[in-house]
């Protein structure tokens, strides 16, 4: 027979729920923190975002300007092509030690890469049958 313990029924006062939702809004917790430090579900801490979020009056209006979307999307390519710049240059670099390997390889007279390189295993074996 298991042990069951009950659950103390507690009820967060409306300005500790503001205080949460306030802290989350300006990233200084997530809602997943939150949910660990109070001791409330994740769904609990989103109710009380809709309930009490500055973001959620009734009447607000969100307005999204084209000119920020145009800037994310300038950033986002900005960042795109600086990362492929990236890939660019780790590419030249493996390029050039493969070169440096082959070279080496014709001045010592065998494969370094076999020789020095990690050992390879065979794979796993056949399992038996029952």
């Amino acid at each position: 027979m298991s042990k069951r313990t009950l659950r103390q029924s507690r009820r967060f006062s409306p300005t500790l729920r503001q205080e949460v939702v306030k802290l989350i809004e300006t990233g200084k917790i997530s809602v997943a923190a939150a949910s660990r430090e109070y001791h409330v579900s994740t769904s609990t801490i989103y109710v009380w975002i809709y309930r009490y979020s500055s973001y959620n009056q009734k009447g607000a209006i969100l307005v999204v300007d084209k000119k920020s979307r145009t800037q994310t999307t300038e950033d986002l390519q900005k960042r795109i092509a600086e990362l492929e710049r990236a890939v660019g240059h780790k590419q030249m670099q493996l390029d050039y030690y493969e070169k440096f390997i082959e070279f080496a390889n014709e001045e010592v007279g065998f494969d370094i890469k076999k020789k020095y390189g990690p050992a390879v295993t065979g794979g796993s074996s056949p399992t038996k049958k029952k």
